[in-house]
């Protein structure tokens, strides 16, 4: 067995966590229930690159026990939970290459590693392991299958893989199940960022203003939780149709150069790259906050920030100031990575439920299906998204009601009209 984690004698706290985890996992709980009676995965060999989470870890015992062999790495540097992949290896078997903090060259280096046994299907939340795969381990292709994809990020990358006619095998978009986005990027996003903000500098939201710049699922749940706790949202955006619903939704939406200016608070959640930069910088206020909850750390011009400071200094944990010529103090949280994982424990297990569940059902479909579809990016199949939500609601208690025979009817006619 092989492995790369920072210390295995930390596997059994590792362990309690992932079953407190658990107990909010209902869904992937009944998924993992069938899989150990029906093995639909057996034989299959899964290389995934995910966030080392409690919640990763339930969904990787649940393919596991389904039958797959699994190998795992991290798919963030600072979002690694080292007791939980110590548990995994000691207390499950899988083989883990992830460590909280790892540089760029053990990065790619467990990504590799992941790759060594020859999957039959990936799972990715960024596509540096799809990335990887395609331009530097090329004679692995032959064997895979297909994969899955769980970040907008990775999405968008992909996508642009499928246009320019690069992408050697089928790809399904979990991230855009309803299931996931709907309320993972939206009500786990919106929660767990500012978590982490408030863990990293305890500070008190209300009466602050926060400048949130993307209005996707993600940037609508951060929103909507920066203004549950008493701040002043602007909301920053490039497309017309999202800026028109945050103003509908009741914040102020302005041009992101206007809003440097006032803001306490900056989080950036829009998958591209450089919304931040110098000129905005420039015009911040003394003891601005500078947070990115998205995937990449390209979010915020670091580079820019490191040339305009004079000095800059750790205060501490995930909090860095940068002091410039002209005294301002800026602060970046998390190296600019994902504030909500870096600085704390990433979304709540009872929400990660559904996106877990969607990827097991993927792999289970890529498994049965997927040397059946051509190399493309394909949508959660609706019957699995459907699933997932009448498994979740099951789970909650809570009852809906049928369409009629003659409901069903009205639906599919066109005659009955006025």
């Amino acid at each position: 067995m092989v492995y790369d984690v920072r210390d295995l004698a930390m596997a059994d706290v590792g362990r309690a966590r992932i079953e407190w985890a658990r107990r909010f996992m209902p869904v992937l709980e009944r998924i993992r229930e069938r899989f150990r009676r029906e093995r639909p995965l057996e034989g299959l060999r899964v290389s995934a690159c995910l966030h080392v989470t409690s919640e990763t870890a339930n969904l990787i015992e649940t393919l596991q026990v389904g039958g797959a062999q699994v190998r795992l790495c991290a798919s963030n540097p600072l979002s690694t939970q080292d007791d939980v992949a110590a548990a995994l290896i000691v207390h499950a078997g899988v083989e883990v290459f992830a460590i909280k903090g790892e540089d760029a060259e053990t990065y790619y280096k467990h990504i590799h590693a992941a790759l060594e046994q020859r999957p039959h299907v990936t799972i990715d939340d960024g596509a540096d392991l799809v990335t990887t795969l395609h331009t530097q381990r090329r004679e692995l292709l032959p064997d895979v299958i297909g994969g899955t994809e769980e970040t907008t990020t990775g999405v968008i990358r992909l996508r642009s893989m499928a246009r320019e006619g690069v992408l050697a095998y089928p790809i399904i978009a979990v991230n855009d199940a309803m299931t996931k986005h709907m309320f993972d990027n939206r009500y786990g996003t919106g929660q767990s960022t500012l978590d982490g903000i408030i863990r990293a500098t305890n500070l008190l939201i209300a009466g602050t203003t926060v400048v949130v710049s993307g209005y996707g699922m993600c940037g609508r749940g951060v929103a909507m939780r920066a203004r549950g706790l008493g701040a002043h949202v602007i909301v920053t955006e490039v497309d017309p149709l999202r800026a028109l619903e945050a103003v509908m939704d009741g914040y102020e939406v302005t041009p992101l150069l206007e809003a440097a200016a006032r803001g306490d608070v900056f989080i950036t959640v829009t998958g591209n790259k450089h919304v931040l930069r110098r000129e905005h910088f420039e015009r911040m206020k003394d003891g601005a906050l500078l947070a990115n909850a998205g995937h990449f750390n390209v979010e915020i011009d670091i580079p820019a920030l490191v040339g305009m400071a004079v000095s800059r200094q750790v205060l501490r944990p995930f909090v860095e100031e940068f002091r410039l010529a002209d005294g301002r103090r800026l602060y970046l949280l998390a190296e600019g990575r994902l504030v909500n994982l870096a600085a704390a424990e990433g979304h709540p297990a009872a929400v990660m439920d559904m996106s877990f569940a969607n990827q097991a059902l993927c792999v289970e479909y890529l498994a049965r299906s997927g040397r059946s579809l051509a190399p493309q990016v394909y949508p959660v199949p609706r019957e699995i998204d459907e699933q997932v939500a009448r498994l979740k609601l099951a789970a909650m208690g809570k009852v809906i009601d049928e369409l009629t025979d003659e409901q069903r009817a009205y639906l599919a006619s066109w005659q009955e009209g006025t």
